[in-house]
């Protein structure tokens, strides 16, 4: 048997093991849309972390198995204190959300007592409880406008908050000095020789991205944004300035449309750690189980739910 067979055999046992194993413990599998193809493959919801939080509300299922990183099983758990939210890799943690601590957002506080916090949903759930609202790439914008507040702490990264500020210009935002280590990546000549290769396709950014970089774009937006872009536009190509593993829901939603990425490094390697291997030994053992402790839950809850309840 060749080892592609035998890869496609071992995928389709594996498949047929998680079926089995999320019947038996009544469990829904989240999955981001950088998961690997084949985790999002096997999801029962995929989408982008904005979609995911408002998913995690209303599965009915006992058991979320987050395939993700760990601030977004923590959301789901938080939003969820009655059910169990597994992470099928314990070290899928975010270079992102480490780059602030609650210590350091307090003394940043006491620095501007009269502003609000708006932190990006990526961050720990101690940073959330001392935030006043999350957000995401997708309501970022929306979250700022609707602060009564004239100043706001944007916390952590300082290339959406950037994004943010060009949009809500009557609002004082205050940048934290942190970035998506992914994103950050992609530099304005990347882009620009990308586009010389392929001159009829757009390219479309994820506000996580450099300003120079932002400057080239021709639609900027979420992961869902980016999605839903292409399924309306009625261009065939396009040039993709976030996480590779987009594409495969481009591809699934767009198949006769083309897709370029600017950079071969285009991937985040804590969102990759997770496979379907470790997702079956996650429902077979039920690891590893996201808690967050009541009182940061409560507090972290509220600013989730004024994120969620923006329109």
């Amino acid at each position: 048997m060749t080892d592609a067979r035998f890869d496609q055999k071992y995928k389709e046992h594996l498949q047929r093991k998680i079926k089995d194993l999320k019947d038996k413990h009544d469990a829904v599998i989240l999955a981001h849309n950088y998961q690997r193809d084949e985790v999002q493959e096997i999801a029962d919801i995929t989408g982008d972390s904005y979609a995911l939080a408002v998913a995690a509300t209303k599965v009915k299922q006992k058991v979320i198995v987050f395939c993700g990183v760990s601030f977004m099983a923590e959301s789901a758990a938080i939003l969820n204190p009655d059910k169990t939210v597994l992470l099928p890799v314990a070290e899928a943690g975010c270079p992102l959300a480490e780059m602030i601590t609650v210590e350091k957002l307090r003394l940043k506080k006491n620095e501007y007592p009269e502003a609000a916090v708006v932190c990006y949903v990526n961050t720990s759930a101690s940073v959330k409880a001392e935030s006043d609202i999350c957000c995401t790439s997708s309501n970022a914008i929306k979250v700022v406008k609707s602060m009564k507040e004239e100043k706001i702490i944007f916390v952590p990264d300082k290339n959406l908050g950037r994004y943010v500020r060009e949009h809500v210009p009557e609002k004082e935002l205050i940048l934290w000095d942190g970035y998506c280590v992914t994103h950050q990546r992609l530099t304005r000549e990347m882009v620009e020789k990308t586009k010389k290769l392929c001159p009829n396709a757009l390219f479309l950014a994820h506000p996580e991205c450099r300003k120079e970089v932002l400057e080239l774009a021709d639609y900027t937006g979420s992961t869902a944004g980016i999605v839903n872009y292409v399924k309306d536009s009625n261009h065939k190509e396009f040039i993709i300035g976030t996480e590779k593993g987009i594409i495969y829901k481009l591809q699934a939603d767009s198949p006769d449309k083309k897709f370029y990425l600017p950079t071969d490094n285009f991937i985040c390697a804590n969102m990759k750690l997770t496979t379907l291997g470790w997702v079956a030994r996650s429902l077979e053992q039920m690891v590893y189980h996201v808690t967050v402790p009541e009182d940061i839950a409560d507090k972290a809850r509220k600013a989730l739910e004024r994120m969620i309840a923006v329109k």
